[in-house]
C-alpha cells in the first residue's frame, strides 16, 4: 500500500510535504482535523459505555438465574465475555488515542489494543463454529445418541479461547506486529508492509485463511447442512435426543450474520491492501472499518435480548429486583 513506512508504524500518505510524523509521538492531525478525532473518542465512549451495560448485564443475569445456566447459553455467555475483552482492554486505549490524536502510550498501547481487538474477534468467531456445530448435532441428529452436555459446552469454550490466542500472540512474539491503522488512533495487525523480518506474508496467510476463512465455511456448512435438514416439532424430545427449538437456530443464525457484516469488510480489505502493496487508499478506510468492527461487540447481546424470551423475562425480574424462580434441573431456555 502506498505510505510512509517509519520504525514500528506505516501512514497512509506520502511524506513529500515531510508532514509525517510518528504516531507514537506527535499528534496525527494533518490527517484529519482535531474535531475528527474528537467525533471518533466520543463515539468510542458512548459505544463503550454501552457495550460495556448490555454485555455485563448478559453476564449477571445469566449467572443469577438458574434456568438460564444451560449448555448452550455456556457458549453465549462466553461472546458476552469477548465484548467485555473488547471494551476493557481495547476502547479505553482507543478513545485515549482518539483524544490526543495519537498513541501516547507507545506501542506498549498499541500492542494492548491491537491484541484485545483480535482476541475478542476471535474467541467470537470461534465460539460462533461451536454453536453452528451444536445447532447441526441438534437438528440434523447424524449421532442419533448425542446430546450437548456441559462438558461440550465448556470444552467448546476451551478451544475458542485457545485458537484465539494462537491468531492474537504471534504479532507480539515477532510474527507480524501490531502497527497503528487508517488516521492512526486504533492498531491492527500489519496489513501494509510485507515486512520479510517478520514473517509477515506468511502469517496474513494463516491469518486470513486458517483464523478467519476455515471458520466461516465451517460456520456455512454446518448452517447448510442445518437448513436442508427437516426439524422435527419443536415439542418432540425423546430419551437420546435433544428438544428442537427453531428459535435458537434463528437467534444463533442472527448472530453469524452480525458477525459477517461487521467483520468481513475489515478482513476483506486488509487482505485486498496485502495483497495490492500498490493501492492507495484513504486514512479514513480502515478507521472506519476497524471502528465497524467495534460496534459489533453490542449486537450480540441485543440479539439476545430480542429473540431469547427466557433470557428477557430473567432481566426484567432482576431489574425490578425480583429473586430467581427455583426451576426443575435440565429445564431448557426457549428463545423466541
Amino acid at each position: 500500500m502506498s505510505g510512509t513506512e517509519g520504525p514500528g508504524f506505516f501512514v497512509p500518505i506520502s511524506n513529500e510535504t515531510g508532514l509525517v510524523r510518528s504516531p507514537f509521538e506527535y499528534p496525527q492531525f494533518y490527517l484529519a482535523d482535531p474535531w475528527v478525532y474528537y467525533l471518533l473518542a466520543g463515539y468510542i465512549f458512548l459505544l463503550m459505555l454501552a457495550s460495556f451495560i448490555l454485555n455485563a448485564l448478559t453476564i449477571h443475569v445469566t449467572i443469577e438465574h438458574q434456568k438460564l445456566r444451560t449448555p448452550l447459553n455456556y457458549l453465549l455467555l462466553n461472546l458476552s465475555m469477548a465484548n467485555i475483552f473488547m471494551v476493557v482492554g481495547g476502547y479505553s486505549s482507543t478513545f485515549y488515542a482518539a483524544i490526543k490524536g495519537y498513541f501516547a502510550y507507545g506501542h506498549a498501547g498499541c500492542n494492548t489494543e491491537a491484541l484485545f481487538h483480535v482476541l475478542s474477534g476471535q474467541i467470537t468467531l470461534w465460539s460462533l463454529v461451536v454453536l453452528s456445530m451444536e445447532r447441526f448435532m441438534v437438528v440434523c441428529k447424524p449421532l442419533k445418541k448425542f446430546r450437548f452436555r456441559r462438558m461440550h459446552a465448556c470444552f467448546g469454550v476451551g478451544v475458542a479461547w485457545m485458537l484465539a490466542y494462537a491468531c492474537a500472540l504471534p504479532p507480539l512474539m515477532e510474527w507480524s506486529r501490531y502497527i497503528p491503522e487508517g488516521l492512526q488512533c486504533s492498531c491492527g495487525v500489519d496489513y501494509y508492509t510485507m515486512n520479510v523480518e517478520l514473517n509477515n506474508e506468511s502469517y496474513m496467510i494463516y491469518l486470513s485463511v486458517i483464523q478467519f476463512a476455515v471458520p466461516l465455511v465451517i460456520i456455512f456448512f454446518c448452517y447448510a447442512l442445518v437448513f436442508i435438514c427437516k426439524a422435527p416439532d419443536a415439542t418432540e424430545e425423546s430419551e437420546t435426543t435433544q428438544k428442537v427449538d427453531p428459535e435458537v437456530t434463528r437467534m444463533v443464525f442472527a448472530m453469524i450474520v452480525a458477525y459477517v457484516v461487521f467483520w468481513l469488510p475489515y478482513r476483506g480489505m486488509g487482505w485486498y491492501i496485502f495483497t495490492h502493496p500498490e493501492v492507495t487508499l484513504s486514512p479514513y478506510t480502515m478507521t472506519i472499518l476497524s471502528f465497524l468492527t467495534k460496534t459489533s461487540t453490542l449486537c450480540n447481546p441485543v440479539i439476545y435480548l430480542r429473540m431469547n424470551k427466557s433470557y428477557r423475562e430473567c432481566l426484567f425480574r432482576t431489574l425490578q429486583g425480583e429473586e430467581d424462580e427455583k426451576t426443575k434441573t435440565g429445564s431448557s431456555v426457549s428463545p423466541q
